[in-house]
């Protein structure tokens, strides 16, 4: 098998046993065990099994927002792109592997400052992506309207298993009011 393989099975073995046990709970022989190869290689591939569960955590993190900034990319309008955002929350149950991969790696990034940093250039880059998809359809502040927009998707995600009343329906109103007011008054 060749390496980027190996390496492949190793991260997704990582999301899916964060997901499922928690962050502190995925061990290298578990993790060996899932991935189907031998312990020593998690160690031969990786710094150690705490660097494996970063990368991993961070690369689906990665590739999550990056989707969502992606369906924003063809959406003709801020109303189009928004509903394209609402409806992408409908995969997440609060018990899938993103929200709970999500939940679990935010609450090591408060004791880990390498993961925090990861974490912080991925919802960096998201914002950034979705800024410029609000500058381009004529959104007024769209930096901060873009942070504001990532905050309140991702707090989404990781409320709803507390409270699964906020669904896309629920929270879509709130959204389009805050990205289509032009000034303090002058709504559309």
């Amino acid at each position: 098998m060749a390496t980027q393989d190996v390496r492949r099975k190793m991260l997704d073995a990582a999301v899916e046993l964060i997901a499922e046990r928690g962050w502190s709970a995925v061990s290298t022989r578990s993790l060996a065990e899932r991935a189907g190869v031998g312990a020593g290689l998690v160690h031969y591939h990786f710094a150690s099994l705490d660097a494996l569960l970063t990368e991993a955590a961070l690369d689906r993190m990665r590739g999550l927002l990056d989707g969502l900034a992606a369906l924003l990319d063809d959406a003709g309008s801020l109303d189009a792109g928004l509903e394209r955002l609402l409806a992408s929350l409908d995969g997440h149950s609060a018990q899938d592997t993103a929200s709970l991969l999500f939940s679990e790696a935010y609450l090591r990034a408060a004791r880990d400052a390498a993961l925090r940093d990861g974490i912080a250039d991925v919802l960096t880059d998201a914002r950034d992506r979705i800024a410029r998809w609000l500058t381009e359809h004529g959104a007024e502040t769209p930096g901060p309207t873009a942070a504001v927009l990532t905050a309140a998707v991702d707090g989404v995600m990781l409320h709803r298993p507390l409270n699964p009343a906020l669904t896309p329906a629920a929270v879509g109103p709130v959204l389009r009011r805050m990205l289509t007011q032009r000034e303090a008054g002058d709504h559309r």
